[in-house]
């Protein structure tokens, strides 16, 4: 059976340039486009969509809803949650100390790195593995990550600290001297509590 009749049969969708090995889990209404490999053992979950030239390795796992734009790797140890969104040519990494002459590549030696539930990744970022970025947080174009992200927190730079507080819709949150905040745009409001935010 050809990966277009599987995919077919099972309600996602794969672009004839792709390659899916079999043993990967794809959910229903995911899209794979140009040049992209789903390795044996990796998770896709439901709606997810997959740009050009997107790798998903052995152990990776992404939730509902993700969107991964082209030229991102995900490696084993990386767990992206519902509604992650991975902008162009970010980067993750899964093993702190690499080297060409050593043998790091069995499971025990790859580092776990989360993405929270509706979080975004901007294009040419790097996320060192290890850390976790809290839900709807936004770290922001060509920024290293390499420190555990806050929920709803809004960081850049390198290396990324936080520099505000984003609503999860993606607008930044002004808070008043009171400690909230409501979104202008969608109107969601939030409290803050040291470098603690919450939806009210």
């Amino acid at each position: 059976m050809t990966e277009e009749m599987t995919a077919r049969q099972k309600g996602y969708f794969v672009h004839e340039t792709s390659a899916v090995d079999p043993g990967s889990e794809i959910g229903e209404g995911t899209q794979v486009w140009h040049f992209s490999h789903i390795m044996a053992g990796a998770k896709i979950g439901k709606r997810c969509k997959l740009g050009q030239n997107v790798f998903v390795a052995k152990g990776a796992v992404l939730g509902d809803n993700c969107k991964i734009q082209n030229n991102v790797s995900l490696y084993e140890g990386v767990i992206l949650e519902d509604d992650v969104f991975c902008g162009p040519s970010m980067v993750f990494t899964n093993v702190k100390t690499p080297r060409s002459a050593v043998v790091r590549n069995t499971s025990s030696d790859y580092i776990r790195t989360i993405v929270k539930r509706g979080a975004s990744i901007g294009a040419n970022a790097t996320v060192i593995c290890g850390v976790t970025i809290g839900r709807h947080a936004f770290v922001g174009a060509g920024s290293v990550v390499s420190r555990d992200v806050p929920d709803y927190a809004l960081v850049y730079g390198v290396p990324a600290v936080v520099k505000g507080w984003a609503c999860e819709c993606g607008v930044r949150l002004v808070f008043s001297s009171d400690c909230e905040a409501r979104c202008p745009e969608c109107g969601r409001e939030y409290v803050i509590e040291g470098r603690t935010v919450r939806r009210r």
